[in-house]
């Protein structure tokens, strides 16, 4: 009998992520909400949900160190996921209402505000799914529900080979706007697969499935 892989949810005082937990005990995994740092470093996937504000996800994070568990198993190739301000904050910056605030600059660049007539950005929206992406695998045309006002807009990390080039997803809402990243163990969502149906589980199984850590 196959056991589950466990996935760690970054319990850091970020709003109400119990439906990311179900939304990746349906996809396949053995998912609890912890700040146990034993856990979260030992997992075998660990996602890292926001919502709110850039500055104040960065505040939360810093004051219980997790920015300090997420570099170090990223350091250590361990798989991480984050999803919608838990994407954003891996860049170097976020400007929100003329605040500039400092990010985990895992990936260059800044997140803005998007260019749109109307904001924020809530609802169902298609995305071009990147070459190579293993996230979309089987959702490449489906939907996804998005909520927010800020993104990351253009991506300027050169690619070093003998590492793979990353999948990069796009989404447009009045500009185009990063909607996924997957880079080697660091992978981000703009939208929120746990809100997205049965495309957002099939998303979180496919990133489940590449844990490749379920035992026999």
């Amino acid at each position: 009998m196959s056991k589950r892989p466990l996935v760690a949810v970054l319990d850091y005082g970020s709003g109400n992520v119990h439906s990311a937990v179900k939304a990746l005990d349906a996809a396949g995994a053995d998912a609890r909400l912890t700040d146990d740092r034993s856990l979260v470093l030992e997992a075998d996937g660990l996602v890292v949900p926001g919502v709110g504000a850039f500055q104040a996800v960065m505040d939360a994070l810093r004051a219980s160190r997790g920015d300090d568990l997420i570099d170090r198993r990223l350091a250590g190739g361990r798989p991480v996921l984050g999803i919608c301000v838990g994407m954003q904050v891996l860049f170097d910056r976020g400007v929100e209402r003329g605040v500039d605030t400092e990010g985990m600059g895992q990936w260059p660049g800044a997140v803005t505000a998007l260019d749109a007539p109307v904001l924020p950005h809530m609802g169902w929206n298609t995305v071009e799914a990147g070459e190579g992406s293993r996230l979309f695998e089987g959702i490449e045309r489906e939907r996804f529900y998005f909520v927010h006002s800020y993104a990351a807009q253009e991506w300027t990390l050169d690619n070093r080979p003998p590492f793979p080039a990353p999948a990069l997803t796009w989404c447009s809402y009045g500009s185009p706007f990063l909607a996924a990243v997957e880079n080697g163990p660091l992978a981000a969502t703009q939208f929120h697969p746990e809100k997205s149906g049965d495309a957002g589980i099939r998303l979180l199984a496919n990133w489940i499935d590449g844990l490749g850590s379920a035992t026999v």
